[in-house]
């Protein structure tokens, strides 16, 4: 095992131990969804029974429009969790996502704690992951057909984490080249490409972009969440960088920003960043997201309620958003999607 490989285990098992608890969340900034409340429909007429959430990722049948996000792996913890997060897809039928792939590359010792998830969750949309600072890097995009075929992946993502980079110790933060090598590896891959922060978000004009690159979804990751700056700055144990702690754009308006972009192109639209409850996740859906992520929350709950906990967390969240759409006159997401939002400062 190189010393580099190491390196990168003894930092994922160290992000594991500070997401699981609070410390590492936003101090100020909010993901923005409190500044918006539901119009309340007094004269809905919506059967709460024929309300479906089924819908398709990439070609597959769901069941929720809710993504277990990428959270770890190249580790000797995460393939636990990543065993039992796939076991909670696949009764859920939601897509998962798997941790940052690149120690694939380093050290093969770790492949298993990838290749779980497809074992575990065999019918689901798996979504493969390596940092943008990897995809820059690379003279060839070949070798990256190699993490989608170890996990059978039904896309790769692609994670964009300029500000973790720069404040992280031996960090890598030279993007130089990205567009380039994601234009070649949308042309090339075998599967989607999806383009995803970690918590800082995705502003309209980078979403156009990366549009432009051919990306075929883009994880908006906005702010209010985790904050990894945040998490850095705990590993570093010193308040160098603190100043970037809660640096970003809010969830709610990078989802609202790029929903516009629709118009012209066609993608996948997913909603992250602090989504922690079912309202969360239901005015993330109402300004246009197609899908919901969720990481930290999920990965806590796993911690204290093991597998069940997150079925009962995630089936819980979207028995309430059922009633929101009730209480909205919303027959399906499509139309929770038309005008179901105001902002507070217009209600008084």
């Amino acid at each position: 095992m190189s010393d580099n490989s190491e390196e990168i285990s003894e930092r994922k098992r160290e992000h594991l131990e500070l997401c699981l608890t609070d410390e590492v969340a936003f101090k100020q900034k909010k993901n923005g969804f409190d500044y918006y409340d539901f119009i309340h429909n007094a004269a809905t007429e919506v059967e709460l029974n024929k309300i479906s959430f089924q819908t398709k990722f990439f070609g597959k049948k769901i069941s929720y429009p809710f993504l277990i996000s990428c959270m770890t792996g190249g580790a000797d913890e995460a393939e636990n969790i990543n065993a039992k997060l796939a076991v909670a897809a696949a009764k859920l039928n939601v897509p998962i996502g798997v941790g940052s792939q690149r120690q694939i590359f380093e050290n093969k010792t770790f492949k298993n704690s990838y290749k779980v998830i497809r074992k575990n969750a065999a019918g689901v949309p798996v979504l493969g992951n390596i940092g943008a600072a990897q995809v820059a890097a690379v003279k060839s995009v070949k070798r990256f057909q190699q993490l989608v075929n170890v996990i059978e992946a039904d896309a790769l993502v692609i994670h964009l984490n300029a500000a973790q980079e720069l404040l992280q110790k031996n960090g890598e933060p030279n993007f130089k080249g990205l567009l380039d090598n994601i234009t070649r590896l949308t042309k090339t891959l075998t599967v989607p490409v999806i383009v995803k922060e970690v918590g800082t978000g995705v502003s309209s004009a980078a979403a156009k972009k990366l549009l432009d690159a051919g990306v075929a979804g883009i994880d908006v990751a906005g702010a209010g969440g985790t904050s990894w700056t945040g998490v850095e700055i705990l590993r570093n144990k010193n308040t160098d960088g603190i100043e970037f702690w809660d640096w970003g754009l809010p969830a709610s308006y990078c989802i609202k920003e790029i929903f516009k972009l629709k118009r012209n192109y066609k993608f996948t639209l997913i909603g992250s960043g602090g989504i922690n409850s079912a309202m969360d996740a239901a005015k993330a859906l109402a300004l246009g997201s197609d899908l919901v992520a969720s990481a930290r929350i999920i990965l806590t709950e796993l911690h204290k309620n093991d597998i069940e906990g997150v079925i009962n967390l995630i089936s819980g969240w979207f028995d309430t958003i059922k009633k929101i759409m009730f209480l909205t006159g919303s027959k399906n997401l499509k139309q929770l999607r038309k005008n179901k939002l105001i902002k507070k400062d217009l209600l008084f």
